[in-house]
């Protein structure tokens, strides 16, 4: 089953902001983590939230990043100067990404494009959203273990979405949060999209695929509850290779990359018009995952 409207989940654990981009609350007796970053619009949305689910704000002791997209890192910068005390995890390379001038840039560019889509720029005027190099956290890696009192998150490394992928497993309540390394459970459908490297991303998938889950936690698109989550991480690997068989078709059959992206985006743009990323993005994803696809043919590898 999949569930898209923000609210409590399960005991301990909290699903906010809004169907397009959301993050978790994880709480535990000691303290209280966010998990993943979501869009930097959504703040208002959590501002709310906390008051209508009566979230203790000041209980919220971690927030854990999953990678360092702007659709992924935007409420960290707000949460952060709000709350100067706040622990801010992310990978050790997703701290390299955040400490990059252009990737902050790119941050703040995307952030701005989004909140124009989602038609709420006039609304986020009083909020300080912008990422600065002023923002700054811990690293963590694989087996480490996030303590909050009755409840622990295990990071497990994932790359392939991006470099700086990590996905938290809680097996106290049997959740998995994969961000978009698990798979975006849009519509009917999962969408698969390995940005920076779509063999590792197949890869990841299978090191998370034996996980005993009974939540996907997503960070697009809500949750998946039930049989589906236990069956999720299987129906993903199916996807992404059916994507990938896609992409290698579309490129063999076009020969170029450029030529290939833009076939691939407009199916995309046709089927999914109310698909959350624009043309823009769209664009620059597909053309990291194609380029990645077509040297790996050109190697002969498959």
């Amino acid at each position: 089953m999949r569930i898209r409207k923000p609210g409590k989940i399960t005991d301990h654990l909290w699903y906010l902001g809004r169907e397009e981009s959301g993050v978790y609350l994880l709480e535990g007796k000691d303290t209280s983590m966010i998990i993943s970053g979501g869009v930097s619009c959504i703040v208002p949305d959590l501002l709310r939230q906390f008051k209508e689910f009566g979230i203790e704000e000041s209980k919220i002791g971690k927030l854990l990043i999953l990678h360092a997209h702007f659709d992924h890192v935007g409420i960290v910068p707000f949460l952060k100067r709000r709350h100067p005390e706040l622990e801010v995890l992310a990978s050790e390379r997703g701290w390299q990404i955040l400490s990059m001038p252009r990737a902050i840039e790119t941050i703040n560019t995307f952030s701005t494009f989004a909140s124009e889509m989602f038609n709420v720029a006039d609304d986020l005027s009083s909020y300080d959203l912008e990422w600065r190099e002023d923002i700054t956290g811990s690293a963590v890696s694989e087996t480490d273990r996030i303590e909050l009192g009755g409840v622990t998150a295990s990071v497990i490394e994932t790359p392939g979405h991006s470099s700086c992928s990590i996905s938290a497993y809680v097996p106290e309540l049997k959740a998995l949060f994969a961000s978009d390394g698990g798979g975006i459970p849009f519509r009917n459908e999962i969408i698969t999209s390995g940005n920076s490297n779509y063999t590792q991303y197949q890869q990841s998938l299978e090191k998370l695929r034996f996980l005993d889950v009974e939540f996907i936690c997503a960070d697009h698109y809500g949750y998946v509850t039930g049989e589906e989550a236990r069956n999720y991480i299987d129906a993903a690997i199916d996807a992404a290779r059916k994507f990938r068989a896609l992409m290698e078709s579309v490129y063999k059959r076009k020969g170029s990359v450029d030529d290939a992206v833009k076939e691939l985006v407009d199916n995309t743009i046709k089927t999914r018009p109310d698909y959350f990323l624009p043309r823009e993005i769209l664009t620059g994803v597909y053309n990291q995952m194609v380029k990645h696809i077509a040297k790996s043919l050109d190697n002969g590898v498959s």
